[in-house]
């Protein structure tokens, strides 16, 4: 048997049911695992509300790290004992144990606790994609980095900055500032206090910056494309703020002829191989460069509700993790 957070309906915070489960035995292919801690994403956020539509009832999450207990007959990759992580799904993770197929996680290395493991990778490998394969940043490059101080910004400044590129991030506070400037960034802007696009031009003496990594959405939309320089690229990975609606493509022409994306983690991490490599770049660069981790709360798994509530309100700092 297993606890489980579970919804029926698709809402608010308010749906998730914290319940009693039946998880059963593995199939050949599959193995059973005990959670150690639990990644919170906005994405599950995205899964709850219905933004992104999901089967119900379900279970919620994405991320976790755990201890194999035991595995199916044809599993050679994994014995019990073993710590593994995952953070593509399939949904399930908010649980204190579950079946997943063995080709969806990867072996944790010594030198990442569980807890770490959960608040990195999903974000990590995101940061990893975007920043290495969504667009190959360079030393040199100007970057604009939304919401520097959540769990994919602040990731993502230090590996930034360790290719040589000039971060400006976008924080809310005075306190999320400090800590997007010892994770990388070299210049801050206040979202809600500042024009953003006139604080990028007189940061680059008029000229815009060559990538906008842009996780927050509907209210950054015309503000991440006009802090561009002409060709540059519009990385838009998250609807914080909502979905960016309704948009006439002339408008990137409009605005110097201008390169917009929308990519996921799910496409960048299809394949186990792609699983593997984005991973291991992930934890070298940790290794490499002694990358701080930051959890900035942690919550039980059922205190889930909660954990939703305060990361919408953008009351958190840094990842957060859930206790099973």
């Amino acid at each position: 048997m297993a606890q489980a957070v579970y919804i029926h309906n698709h809402g608010g915070p308010n749906v998730m049911e914290f319940k009693t489960i039946d998880i059963g035995q593995p199939g050949p292919e599959d193995v059973r695992l005990r959670h150690t801690a639990i990644g919170l994403n906005f994405i599950d956020c995205y899964h709850r509300s219905g933004l992104y539509p999901t089967p119900l009832p379900t279970s919620l999450g994405l991320e976790a790290a755990a201890v194999v207990e035991a595995v199916g007959s044809s599993v050679t990759t994994f014995k019990p004992g073993d710590r593994v992580g995952y953070c593509w799904g399939p949904l399930g993770a908010y649980t204190t144990h579950r079946l997943i197929p063995a080709d969806q996680l990867i072996p944790l290395p010594d030198f990442i606790s569980d807890e770490q493991a959960a608040a990195l990778l999903l974000k990590g490998c995101t940061a990893e994609y975007l920043i290495r394969r969504t667009y190959n940043v360079k030393a040199g490059d100007r970057v604009l980095f939304h919401a520097a101080a959540g769990g994919v910004g602040l990731i993502s400044c230090q590996w930034l900055k360790a290719l040589g590129a000039h971060v400006i991030g976008t924080v809310g506070s005075e306190e999320k500032a400090e800590l997007a400037k010892k994770n990388g960034c070299d210049d801050i802007i206040f979202y809600d206090k500042e024009d953003i696009a006139t604080h990028v031009k007189d940061i680059t003496s008029g000229q815009g910056v060559d990538v906008v990594f842009d996780g927050v959405g509907q209210s950054t939309w015309l503000s991440s494309l006009d802090s561009l320089k002409p060709r540059g690229t519009l990385v838009s990975f998250g609807n914080a703020s909502g979905p960016v609606r309704d948009v006439d493509l002339g408008i990137l022409a409009l605005k110097g002829s201008l390169y917009a994306t929308r990519p996921t983690l799910m496409h960048y991490y299809a394949s186990p191989q792609e699983k593997r490599d984005g991973s291991k770049a992930l934890f070298n660069f940790v290794k490499d460069h002694d990358a701080h981790i930051h959890i900035g709360q942690r919550f039980a798994l059922a205190d889930a509700a909660e954990a939703h509530r305060a990361l919408e309100s953008r009351k958190t700092i840094g990842s957060t993790v859930l206790i099973p």
